[in-house]
């Protein structure tokens, strides 16, 4: 689990890392020059070095945990990504925001749980037949 809570902080910090590089962009347009200005970003290298390692631990991951349950944790990033953007970026959230993270994190735990208790009531069902 520690290895999937690790990977969701990756994705986070990326996409801050993304957005900082969005704004350094400033009034630059077009593709050739916007190129141009990201290949010597070192925000933008940064954010492509978090990325290839976040793809590395997932394969990690993957290799040990079922994707059905891996890719819950994914919802970490989208809850805590716009909490970062508050922080950094001074954007705002507003109270519905919050119950979202709140049932968010709760799916996590529900379904990032070991399924013993789910696992113990199935059992208990079948002998009661």
């Amino acid at each position: 689990m520690l290895k999937l809570i690790i990977f969701a902080l990756i994705v986070v910090v990326g996409q801050l890392t993304f957005k900082r590089v969005a704004q350094g962009l400033g009034d630059v347009a077009g593709i050739a020059p916007i190129l141009r200005h990201l290949a010597f970003d070192p925000w933008f290298i940064a954010a492509l070095a978090l990325y290839g390692g976040a793809t590395l631990l997932w394969i990690m991951v993957l290799r040990e945990t079922p994707l059905s349950r891996a890719y819950v944790f994914v919802a970490l990033a989208f809850a805590l990504v716009p909490m970062g953007a508050a922080i950094f970026f001074q954007e705002s959230l507003g109270l519905r925001y919050y119950f979202g993270l709140l049932l968010v994190i709760a799916g996590v735990i529900v379904i990032g749980s070991d399924g013993a208790v789910v696992a113990n009531d199935s059992k208990i069902a079948h002998a009661a037949r």
